[in-house]
């Protein structure tokens, strides 16, 4: 759901009584947080950096009844009934022209509790975002699927926003995407786009992946693949002439893979794996690990291109040796998360610690830094 909200000019968040939702938003924006927690007994805190901590050292705990005024304010009657029905709500707010926020309202331990992702309105670059520039390529593939997977919190959707925008600058077709909720906003550049919004512009999410065939559709980005329907249809749009973007979370192509082909019937697997070899086109694992050089995270990314010795391989459903492709693959713009972890070792952007840390396998990057 969505709605727009106000700010004020000036932002105090010190008085519990008197303090807004937008002006909390605002605090943390400006510290550059990803995300705000509220909740009745705590103080309002933020994740900075991938670590937890107070929206302001000065502001004091919020009381059961400030916090549940705070967080059901956002809400209006009809949207208060259904989360009274089930207990959870989707929120999509824009404040002020600031910024848009995620946010999912909650019962923790019978009071009101929320967590509100926040999301800039501008829509970063490949190269602000320090991913690699054979990215870019992919956007220039006329069908297909491209996968960007990772855990939550990793930056697929501003992965997958930056590749959006370099279509939408770069060429000229119809973009359409359903999304749950709607996030990076993308206004009409050389390309016309259609964003749909769970809850608020479909009702069901299969339905709208259904409809969305018959929009005339050139580019397609699905908020996530759910399930064995969303892939099918995700599979049918990028056989039939678009390319499909979407995100799984699995945290490599060889995760990516087994999950995808492990969602249908066992006799229908084989039959699934020919497919994405003929409709796959990138899979691009992603994770954010904290810098050692300044406050802050780098993206480092395992990426699969399909050569035609990948697509051979993903037929065949030896996933296993899709590693040892990447592994080789550097010519055509591949590498692993050890590779990528290690060009940021070597370059002090990460330290040693944090690299095995985050390693796809830990023994090898470590042989990988001995050498």
């Amino acid at each position: 759901m969505e709605q727009t909200v106000s700010m004020p000019s000036s932002v105090a968040v010190k008085d519990p009584k008197t303090v807004t939702f937008n002006e909390l938003v605002l605090s943390v924006l400006e510290q550059k947080g990803s995300d705000l927690f509220l909740k009745g007994g705590q103080v309002p805190m933020m994740k900075q950096f991938s670590e937890i901590k107070p929206v302001s050292p000065e502001f004091p705990v919020l009381s059961d009844e400030v916090a549940g005024k705070l967080i059901s304010g956002l809400m209006d009657e009809r949207m208060k009934a259904e989360f009274e029905q089930y207990y959870e709500f989707d929120l999509g707010l824009m404040v002020d022209g600031r910024c848009r926020v995620r946010t999912n309202i909650y019962f923790e331990r019978g009071h009101y509790a929320l967590v509100s992702r926040i999301v800039p309105l501008e829509i970063p670059s490949l190269e602000g975002l320090g991913l690699p520039p054979v990215l870019e390529e992919v956007t220039k593939y006329k069908q297909g699927l491209v996968l960007v997977t990772g855990p939550t919190g990793c930056g697929k959707t501003t992965t997958l926003a930056a590749l959006l925008d370099i279509i939408n600058r770069t060429r000229k077709g119809h973009i359409v995407t359903v999304e749950d909720p709607l996030e990076f906003v993308h206004p009409d550049k050389n390309c016309y786009v259609s964003q749909r919004e769970l809850g608020i512009d479909t009702k069901h999410f299969q339905h709208a992946l259904r409809a969305m065939l018959r929009q005339a559709p050139d580019v397609i980005l699905i908020g996530e693949m759910r399930d064995s329907e969303t892939m099918g249809i995700a599979l049918q749009a990028g056989e039939t002439g678009h390319l499909v973007f979407s995100t799984v979370h699995t945290a490599s192509a060889y995760e990516t893979m087994d999950r995808i082909v492990n969602m249908f019937p066992p006799h229908e697997k084989h039959h699934i794996s020919q497919r994405m070899a003929n409709s796959l086109k990138a899979i691009i694992a992603q994770k954010l690990v904290p810098r050692c050089d300044k406050p802050g995270r780098v993206a480092a990314n395992e990426i699969l291109i399909c050569t035609p010795t990948v697509c051979k391989l993903i037929e065949d459903s030896h996933f296993s040796d899709l590693y040892h492709a990447m592994n080789e693959g550097e010519f055509w713009g591949m590498q692993t998360m050890n590779q990528s972890l290690l060009r940021y070792y070597k370059a002090g952007i990460v330290s040693e610690e944090m690299a095995l840390l985050y390693a796809g396998v830990s023994s090898e990057l470590k042989q990988m830094m001995r050498r």
